[in-house]
């Protein structure tokens, strides 16, 4: 006797779908329309370089230190709802990026209010696919919602700067809240999907996974800003960080829910993946913070010019994740992680001595192609390598957690390069200008009382302006000094990225060395998370 045929599955729902892939494309393309408008901002805000660095890494830092709690406040309000709440939490960031009037609005609505729309949005969105689709078009939709956010990552830098450029970085937010409002317009078509697991919450070990992340890049940031008790703050986020894990062990071993189950870490291939995702995200968010400022600060670019100098590692990067996910062929993933690595330690390492040379963005297309591909060849693999291991039924536990390490890395990047750019200007200028046979005594006291209350980088033009009362030859000798002190500071704001570059292909060597994972179909589901 045959078998009875199971039920058919459900047909694909094409807008449902396309909804869906709309909602992940603004939230990639987000963090690159505030990158390339860096200088457009700092000019109508009247505000700096740094305050709106810090606000960068301050929206990744909430993504990484609420995602997991994002994941358990979705099992208990409803996934459907906790979308809505995500979707509603980016357009108000959006919003308020298109109203602002100073750099407070953007830190509480644009950082914190959709860093938190962001921890609830990606969960969400993973838990309703999986429910509102089944079978080969739930398999479309996994594939249409990762190939959105990979098209945005790559295009986003040359659609910000376009639309900066040609009209204003406030109408690229507005439009970011239209399409959330069109996204929203079709919410009906969402069936929720309920969860039926434990609804007890692990509030402790929420609270102490918030305080290690955020700790540690908050204090990062209060550095850069020459702020007080950074020490303290990164040692608050040290010690929760040891605390988190004592305390996770011991609610397992009681048998009591926890936030993240520490068995996760029990796989060598998912503790090795989840530190090479976030090593690529500091090497990410070391180049996102620096490269952007040198285009826009020290080449004076615009925005769309700016866009298009960073177009070949965002296209490279797209093209070859692409063609490295489909022909990987019989190469081994850790091999493909190496070459990633490699090429991304080769093409930084370019990139440092080409910085005080370059006089426009084409010195940095060959570097920025090799870094491109490398990202690329690790983006293609890290994902799947760091997942395939785990169970269905904790996968998507699991995602969490590398999204959360990934969103940590990025916020780790952009906090800590920012920092050591600023802090190789202070020290820079001040060794110059005491070292000046122009400047009197009292013109290097008041420079260097400056930078201690507010090191900042400024443009040629930008500087000229400040100084326009001062006395001709003190004028040219300020000027000489920023224009060789700043391309320093940007190199050594690089090293962050290649010592992230080195640190990753020392473990992919590691990584050689375990065995290959097995295919897992889960996965799917999770790679854009």
């Amino acid at each position: 006797m045959s078998a009875a045929p199971g039920p058919a599955a459900a047909p694909l729902d094409r807008r449902l779908a396309v909804l869906l892939a709309m909602a992940m494309f603004v939230l990639v393309v987000d963090t690159s329309l505030m990158n390339v408008s860096i200088s457009a901002v700092v000019r109508d805000l009247d505000t700096t370089v740094s305050g709106v660095q810090s606000a960068i890494a301050l929206e990744a830092l909430v993504s990484a230190a609420f995602i997991l709690i994002g994941s358990k406040v979705g099992d208990l309000v409803g996934r459907k709802r906790a979308y809505v709440l995500g979707l509603l939490g980016y357009a108000t960031g959006a919003v308020a990026m298109t109203l602002a009037q100073g750099l407070t609005a953007i830190i509480v609505f644009w950082a914190v209010v959709g860093g938190l729309g962001a921890s609830l949005l990606l969960p969400s969105m993973q838990s309703l696919i999986h429910g509102n689709f089944s079978g080969p078009a739930q398999k479309k939709v996994y594939a249409l919602v990762g190939a959105s956010a990979s098209i945005a990552a790559a295009v986003g830098p040359l659609l910000g700067g376009f639309i900066t450029t040609y009209l204003s970085w406030r109408v690229a937010f507005a439009l970011e809240a239209v399409v959330i409002a069109v996204v929203l317009s079709g919410i009906r078509l969402v069936k929720d999907v309920p969860y039926t697991g434990d609804r007890s919450v692990d509030v402790v070990g929420a609270v102490l996974s918030a305080l290690a992340m955020g700790g540690i890049v908050l204090g990062v940031l209060v550095w850069q800003e020459g702020g007080e008790a950074v020490g303290a703050l990164i040692g608050v986020g040290a010690v929760a960080l040891v605390v988190l894990v004592r305390w996770l062990l011991r609610r397992k071993r009681a048998g009591r829910p926890v936030l993240l189950d520490p068995d996760l870490f029990r796989s060598p291939l998912f503790r090795v993946g989840v530190s090479q995702q976030m090593l690529q995200q500091i090497a990410l968010g070391g180049l996102m913070i620096s490269l952007p400022i040198f285009l826009q600060m020290v080449l004076e670019y615009d925005a769309m010019a700016a866009g298009l100098s960073l177009a070949p590692l965002s296209l490279s990067m797209f093209a070859v994740a692409l063609l490295a996910g489909k022909r990987a062929g019989a190469r081994r993933p850790a091999d493909l992680v190496l070459a990633g690595f490699g090429l991304g330690v080769v093409g930084v390492g370019a990139l440092i001595p080409v910085v005080p040379r370059a006089s426009t963005g084409w010195w940095l297309v060959v570097p920025l192609l090799v870094v491109g591909s490398g990202l690329g060849l690790l983006v293609s693999q890290l994902n799947n390598y760091t997942l395939s291991p785990i169970s269905e039924e904790r996968v998507s536990e699991a995602a969490g957690v590398n999204s959360a390490a990934g969103s940590f890395g990025l916020s780790f990047g952009l906090a800590f390069a920012g920092a050591l750019m600023l802090g190789a200007l202070a020290v820079g200028f001040t060794a110059q200008s005491d070292a000046s046979t122009v400047l009197d005594s009292a013109q290097q006291e008041q420079v260097a009382r400056a930078l201690d209350e507010d090191a900042q980088l400024m443009s040629t033009t930008q500087l000229t302006e400040l100084l326009a009362d001062e006395p001709q030859a003190v004028q040219d000798e300020i000027v000489r000094i920023n224009d060789e002190v700043r391309p320093r500071a940007l190199q050594v704001a690089l090293l962050l990225p290649l010592a992230a570059g080195l640190l990753g292909f020392v473990n992919a060597l590691r990584m050689r060395r375990l065995p290959d994972p097995a295919p897992n179909s889960a996965v799917e589901g999770a790679a854009f998370g």
